[in-house]
């Protein structure tokens, strides 16, 4: 008897040590309950749902051979702002906050994988890339613990690097769709801050950065054109109006709006989008002005996201 009583304490307390082990356990069983009732939706067979008897189906179901998940085609990187990669943790798993993250890095490097890639987590919010105007259904979000203000930790950056190599691969996500919050937010997010390693990315084949260049493009009215095409389009006017032809048609230009628009941002606030553009590329000075030097950076990318 006495040592029935001491199996039963001994399995007791392994239970409440691994209980203890992991203060998300109550979180985690909340979140696998619900990926069953999303599984059993997904496994209804086509026809089967009872909220359609209305339609005119045909006499049999037919249900297709081809067919696959869904897969993003975004990764979308954030900072917390918050104090301690715990406090994120703990904010994604709070019903009432609304907002969750399919990664989260800590500032040593470890990973937290909080949702499958291919469900559909809630860290982008009313973001604009593009066409796309629901980014929260295409794409990864990953968020690395930061206040918002602080460089980021090598070991962090290190694992971020990892990761995308691995989301990169698995997904066939392309080079130009690794972004920030900020580029899909202006003017309501800045995230991740100036201190974030674009260019590091982007030289691993995440994302884009500008070349070193000599020509650099100037405004021009309200359009942006190098000034080696300034050269070329003032000879060829030049030889247009010797032969008393007008010049008129000659409208080489781009402008700084466009693109910005073709590179992805929202430019329904001009002023936002360049400080967003400002925020990923220039990292510095962050206003709505554009220098000659951030022109000139403008126009090298515009040509890379044609």
């Amino acid at each position: 008897m006495k040592r029935s009583f001491v199996w039963v304490g001994a399995l007791l307390l392994s239970l409440l040590i691994g209980c203890s082990a992991n203060p998300y356990s109550k979180t985690n069983r909340a979140h696998k309950k619900q990926a069953r009732e999303y599984a059993r939706e997904l496994k209804t067979f086509p026809q089967e749902h009872t909220d359609d008897a209305l339609l005119n189906y045909g006499p049999y179901p037919v249900g297709t051979t081809n067919f696959s998940l869904r897969k993003p085609n975004y990764v979308i990187i954030h900072h917390t702002a918050q104090n301690s990669v715990d406090h994120t943790l703990k904010t994604f798993t709070l019903r009432r906050t609304s907002v969750s993250s399919h990664y989260v890095i800590g500032k040593d490097g470890e990973i937290y994988q909080m949702l499958n890639d291919y469900y559909r987590g809630w860290h982008a919010g009313a973001g604009k890339w593009g066409n796309s105007t629901d980014l929260n259904s295409s794409s990864i979000g990953i968020e690395l613990d930061n206040n918002g203000y602080e460089p980021f930790a090598e070991a962090q950056i290190e694992s971020l690097l990892e990761l995308l190599e691995v989301l990169k691969e698995r997904h066939g996500i392309p080079t130009a769709n690794f972004i920030g919050h900020a580029d899909i937010a202006p003017g309501r997010k800045v995230d991740p801050n100036p201190n974030f390693p674009w260019e590091t990315l982007a030289e691993e084949g995440f994302g884009h950065w500008y070349d070193e260049i000599e020509v650099s493009p100037k405004v021009v009215g309200d359009s942006l054109i190098s000034s080696k095409e300034i050269r070329e389009i003032e000879l060829v006017e030049n030889e247009i109006l010797e032969e008393g032809k007008a010049a008129d048609s000659l409208h080489l230009t781009i402008d700084p709006m466009l693109a910005l628009r073709v590179i992805g941002y929202d430019v329904s606030d001009l002023e936002a989008a360049i400080r967003s553009f400002k925020i990923h590329f220039i990292q510095k000075d962050i206003n709505s002005e554009l220098s000659d030097e951030d022109l000139k950076i403008l126009y090298n990318l515009y040509q890379k996201y044609l």
